[in-house]
């Protein structure tokens, strides 16, 4: 390798990240040392880092890693489990598919979960019983082949304690440890300081933060002085640090951006990342006061075409007939319910305008969970926690969201999809398009019996709620498709079941 001259450094260490000066010596002096240069060599690794998009959702390897690991321990079982039969070892791939669906529609594989040990636990308990009754009734759609219901049962027994262990193995040596990507972050403005701000486990699951590094033309740091780093060639110092990532994060990038230094280091193998992409990834959101006109049109994403209308709306047509005759019984005992506590004369449903597809009103059907003179004044107004107008009915039913499942004859007829941005009355539309530009975004789909919103952020009461939700909406709008919309319905099982945002 050639043999070039470098700089001399002087370093002071603070958690061996910080360089504090660097001094060159004269052209031609005696003095100069000559060392290898960094490998500028591809990354072999940093693409199979951090969080990686799967069929328009991110997703970090750890979980990758841990499905494959769990699915490969439910084929174990079964296998041995029923190792004298042929028709058994055929069969144990598609009961352990089943097993891994389940766990995640308990958000056992979600980036963004938060829950200790008791609420893993208890969402791996929910999953493997619902795998169990799943393998119980296609065991015995099948007239030739039987398994014996303790049978099941045991084994379900042996795979919670399974994933039990797995899971605080997983808890204690990986996650949050291993394949995180090292990113150096360029910029010390407002918009890096988003970044920093990104401090719980979960949001900080997918990457490693060396520091920042601030621009030429900087005026002004926000982020915390311990964590600046004073870097002569951004390329030189990722290399020798193994830095996996750029995010590029400048206030003004009219000035100070070092874009030789950027290119040596795309070319080097080292990915160069936009602060919005890179939220994107990270926490699932699109940071709305980051936002620039020219993102938006040179983005990838927003794909809005003829055949991905068909393809939804098949699958909602679809969906919609096979949840209306599962959740038939529970929408019977609803309605029953209702007529018990309200009286004979009572309504059982409750409509209301909403706001649907290009900003067209139609009318929303619903369980009535109110009284009758819920808005005597008049005015629209929001839901709050332990709200007074709310029944006694209407409080079980929320919970569960039983009270939005008239909404299905909605997804029928092409008001509404099952999956999209959750529709809001007109009134608080027309407040919360003046709030936010981007806010008629979100009308560019059908709204949806559920979301993206939904599964990432709690039930909106206020305006500054609904504005919040918009970051997870526009998300969606962007990156929206046939699997991810798959993800979202089968994860708003854990939504329903723990009662995530309910009121």
């Amino acid at each position: 390798m050639a043999q070039v001259k470098v700089r001399l450094e002087k370093k002071s260490i603070d958690s061996g990240t910080r360089i504090k000066s660097m001094m060159s010596p004269p052209f031609g002096s005696n003095s100069e040392i000559h060392v290898k240069r960094p490998n500028r060599t591809f990354s072999k690794s940093h693409s199979m880092k951090g969080n990686i998009r799967i069929a328009g959702n991110f997703m970090h390897v750890e979980y990758l890693g841990l499905m494959l690991f769990e699915f490969m321990l439910c084929v174990l079982v079964w296998s041995l489990a029923m190792s004298a039969d042929v028709v058994g070892l055929y069969v144990a791939p598609v009961y352990s598919v089943l097993a891994v669906v389940s766990m995640a529609a308990m958000g056992l594989y979600d980036n963004r979960q938060r829950n200790r040990y008791v609420g893993v636990f208890s969402r791996i308990v929910v999953a493997t019983a619902f795998s169990c009754i799943a393998i119980y009734l296609i065991d015995r759609s099948d007239p030739h082949y039987r398994i014996e219901p303790m049978y099941i049962l045991t084994v379900s027994v042996c795979l919670v304690l399974l994933f039990s262990v797995s899971r605080v193995l997983f808890e204690r040596y990986v996650d949050g440890c291993v394949l995180r990507k090292r990113i150096l972050v360029l910029g010390t403005g407002k918009r890096a300081k988003k970044i920093e701000q990104l401090r719980r486990k979960s949001d900080k699951r997918g990457f490693e933060l060396l520091g920042f590094i601030a621009s030429k033309s900087c005026q002004h740091c926000y982020v915390n002085a311990d964590k600046l780093l004073d870097v002569a060639d951004v390329c030189e110092y990722a290399l020798l640090h193994e830095v996996d990532e750029v995010v590029v994060a400048l206030d003004d990038r009219r000035h100070g951006l070092p874009a030789e230094q950027l290119l040596d280091c795309r070319m080097s193998g080292i990915s160069i990342t936009e602060d919005l992409n890179f939220f994107e990834r990270e926490s699932g959101v699109i940071q709305l006061d980051l936002i620039k006109s020219s993102w938006l049109i040179h983005a990838e994403g927003f794909s809005n075409n003829y055949y991905r209308y068909l393809e939804k709306r098949l699958v909602d047509v679809v969906g919609a007939l096979i949840l209306g005759a599962l959740l038939f019984p529970f929408m019977l005992l609803t309605a029953l319910a209702i007529k018990i506590e309200c009286g004979r004369g009572s309504r059982i449903f409750y409509t209301q305008k909403r706001v649907g597809r290009g900003g067209e009103e139609f009318t929303i059907l619903k369980f009535r969970s109110m009284c009758s003179d819920a808005e005597k004044s008049g005015e629209a107004q929001w839901a709050s926690s332990n709200d007074q107008r709310v029944t006694k009915v209407g409080g079980v039913i929320r919970k569960y969201r039983l009270d939005e499942t008239p909404q299905l004859w909605n997804v029928l007829i092409g008001d509404m999809s099952l999956v999209g941005p959750r529709p809001e009355r007109p009134e608080f539309v027309a407040e919360l398009d003046e709030l936010n530009e981007l806010y008629h975004e979100r009308h560019r789909l059908a709204p949806g019996l559920t979301g993206w919103a939904q599964l990432r952020y709690p039930y909106g009461a206020s305006t500054a709620d609904s504005i919040e939700k918009l970051k997870y909406d526009l998300y969606y709008v962007k990156n929206q498709g046939f699997f991810l919309d798959v993800f979202i319905l089968i994860q708003t099982a854990e939504v329903v079941l723990f009662k995530k945002g309910s009121r």
